[in-house]
């Protein structure tokens, strides 16, 4: 994992097509602007593993139907 430390207006760029800017910084909240081609899922990882959760629940259920 790569820490890195960045200020307001920030830039972050991963390979040639996604660019993260940090928009804001207010006490324990940052703000980030993602720019990556429409065929870039972003997804942030709570709703993704809560996603997992129900689909997971669900199939249980069903197999004990």
């Amino acid at each position: 994992m790569l820490v890195l430390s960045r200020k307001r207006d920030d830039v972050i760029l991963i390979g040639d097509d996604v660019r993260i800017t940090v928009v804001k910084i207010d006490r324990n909240h940052v703000r980030l602007g993602i720019e990556a081609p429409g065929s870039t899922s972003i997804v942030r990882e709570e709703l993704l593993l809560d996603a997992e959760d129900r689909a997971a629940r669900l199939a249980w259920v069903a197999s004990e139907a």
